[in-house]
């Protein structure tokens, strides 16, 4: 005797059965596979529109018309063309770029909200007893797109010739010389403290509301020098009432190739200089973050972009999620020195 197989006998079986019971077995089937399938449905991935699939935001912590607005602009125009989807700008400044900081981490992390860093992020862990953020867990790294150094500048009226010139003056006469920089805490702030130090000079740091107040300041002479980026005085340098004694880099500006660097001048490893990124929500997904960090790359190296970055002092410079985390670990442990060295209060 041959053994009927199990599905076998249970088919033979249903078709014994009555008809109401085969249609309610019917339906449980039915219902159960339904179920099953729904359930699936829900342990998979949503299939998802290919991102982006409308604009995206970028939130700076500054105001219009700053060398890191006019970089993100020139990168957020190039960067819409290539994803397809525009990129608008929309400008929050405030202390320590905290309103922009929580406007993005506070987002969805989607890769419709992005921000932008900078070496004043970094400030701004320094000369702050807590943020309300923390970069270093609350951001997602996606890529650097502008370097750029800080210049020394005097009215061209200024009986200081050389950077030599000034510091020797002010090492006869302590106090007696005042050093213009934008906000307490800035950027250019902490590296006119770090001037200061390395220097080993005694003059005043005099923080202004900004540049161009400092330029006037300059100009009246309530300031004899003044330490800022390019772009600030690049107007009155080219009209000829402000002469620059220095830039604070490692290497001559392409904007200003005739002038010295300070190390050329004695100040060996002195620079000051600032940068510029982008950054996502954290749990922004990788493939949002590789696809944005490979735009950048792509925008930063048109010669157009180039040859603008360049008219600004700016050097292109991409990099990887992980470098520009780097970069920014650097700079608080920097900043964090000066701010001890020069006694600076936190806030």
């Amino acid at each position: 005797m041959v053994s009927e197989k199990p599905e076998e006998f249970n088919k033979r079986q249903w078709r014994k059965a009555p008809m109401a019971k085969r249609v309610f077995d019917g339906t449980r089937r039915g219902i159960i596979l339904a179920g099953a399938a729904a359930v699936m449905l829900a342990a998979m991935p949503q299939a998802q529109a290919a991102w982006p699939d409308k604009p995206i935001r970028l939130v700076l912590p500054f105001g219009a018309g700053g060398v890191g607005d006019v970089t993100a602009r020139i990168v957020a125009e190039k960067l819409g063309d290539k994803l397809g989807q525009r990129i608008a700008i929309e400008n929050m400044p405030g202390p320590g770029g905290i309103s922009a900081a929580r406007a993005v981490t506070t987002a969805q992390p989607d890769g419709y909200t992005l921000g932008l860093l900078s070496n004043g992020t970094a400030a701004a862990v320094a000369t702050f007893k807590k943020l309300p953020f923390d970069p270093l867990t609350e951001f997602a790294m996606v890529s650097t797109m502008g370097q750029f150094d800080a210049v020394l500048a005097v009215s061209a009226k200024s009986e200081f010739k050389t950077l030599g010139d000034l510091l020797k003056a002010a090492k006869a006469n302590p106090g007696k010389i005042n050093v213009g920089t934008i906000t307490a805490g800035s950027t250019q702030n902490l590296g006119g403290e770090y001037f200061k130090s390395a220097a080993d000079i005694d003059v005043v740091i005099v923080p202004y509301k900004s540049s161009p107040d400092i330029v006037v300041g300059l100009l009246r002479n309530d300031v004899q020098m003044m330490l800022d980026f390019p772009p600030a005085v690049k107007g009155q340098v080219e009209s000829g009432d402000i002469r620059l004694l220095a830039t604070a880099a490692d290497k001559r500006s392409q904007m200003f190739p005739n002038v010295p660097t300070a190390a050329e001048q004695g100040m060996k490893g002195f620079r000051v200089y600032s940068w510029n990124g982008i950054f996502a929500p954290k749990d922004t997904p990788k493939e949002i973050v590789d696809k944005l960090n490979k735009g950048i790359r792509e925008v930063l190296a048109m010669k157009e972009v180039q040859e603008q970055f360049a008219k600004l002092s700016i050097e292109a410079q991409p990099s990887s999620p992980e470098e520009l985390m780097q970069r920014l670990k650097d700079d608080i442990a920097n900043l964090n020195m000066v701010v001890d060295k020069a006694g600076i209060v936190r806030k």
